[in-house]
């Protein structure tokens, strides 16, 4: 084995303005060097839903690239990291090439604006294409129903929404009923679920998402390729405005703000990112 190099570590909260109400990440810098195998068994270590590694980009066109690994493997795409790692790079002196922002990771090249809104600043990517859109066969539908304990006409509208990860994602008629989910993860099998349904008017948030994934047995706290993908279904769908907010790890005791909006080409997955942790660690 190699010997360690002290690199530095940032740890941030992510879709949040208050540290330990988002979705938490960490971030290696300067990770050359690192074996997959090394990047690996740190993520599991930090037993976080996402960890991520800062490299030098392999694109001319990106300003770094990113790797991100779960507890168990390594994903193509994801947004909370995605958001996190942008934050991280800039916090550290990055300097993009152009206005916005362009990460290299394994489903290409993502672009990300920094945007003021009310004094508020929030980073927001571009939404990677769908690999998979279109309606769920019933054999995942009876799944997904079978795990979430609900009747099948409780689903009220339903799409692949695979970005990367791989979401299946179900509309049900109110957030009331989706925040008094509880999931059987035996029963949903591998599918790696979304859920959303819309808020009655005058609540901050339009909607309210939970994400389920099966074959982790977890419960995401915010999660942003799912808001990605959800977002391009409902609004292509007419099931959502442009523009929108959803709110995302409230049955967690999280208060995850996501910012949803279509600029006429792109949707754009918005949110705040806060510090926690700096420092440095030996790998």
């Amino acid at each position: 084995m190699s010997t360690p190099t002290s690199r530095r570590f940032t740890q941030l909260d992510v879709f949040t303005g208050r540290a330990l109400y988002g979705n938490p990440l960490a971030v290696v810098h300067d990770a050359e060097g690192l074996s997959d195998e090394r990047m690996a068994a740190f993520a599991r270590w930090t037993n976080l839903s996402e960890t991520t590694f800062l490299l030098p980009p392999t694109d001319p066109q990106a300003d770094y690239r990113v790797r991100i690994f779960t507890p168990i493997g390594e994903l193509p795409f994801a947004g909370h990291p995605t958001l996190g790692s942008c934050h991280a790079w800039l916090q550290a002196g990055g300097q993009p090439r152009g206005e916005q922002v362009v990460q290299q990771c394994e489903v290409g090249l993502v672009r990300v604006r920094r945007q003021v809104a009310g004094g508020v600043q929030r980073l927001a990517f571009a939404a990677p294409p769908r690999r998979r859109s279109g309606p769920l066969p019933e054999d995942v539908l009876a799944r997904i129903c079978a795990g979430l304990k609900i009747p099948r006409d409780a689903v009220l509208h339903h799409a692949w929404c695979d970005n990367g990860p791989g979401w299946a994602g179900v509309m049900l008629g109110s957030a009331a009923n989706v925040l008094a989910l509880h999931c059987d993860y035996a029963a949903l099998g591998d599918v790696k679920l979304g859920v959303v349904a819309p808020h009655p008017a005058g609540h901050e948030a339009q909607f309210e998402l939970r994400a389920f994934i099966g074959g982790g047995n977890f419960e995401d706290p915010v999660t942003g390729s799912l808001n990605a993908a959800v977002a391009q279904w409902l609004m292509e769908a007419g099931l959502a405005p442009r523009q929108y907010v959803a709110a995302q790890g409230t049955a967690l005791g999280r208060a995850g703000r996501v910012h949803l909006s279509h600029d006429g080409t792109d949707v754009w997955v918005g949110g705040e990112v806060a510090g926690c942790i700096e420092g440095r660690v030996s790998l």
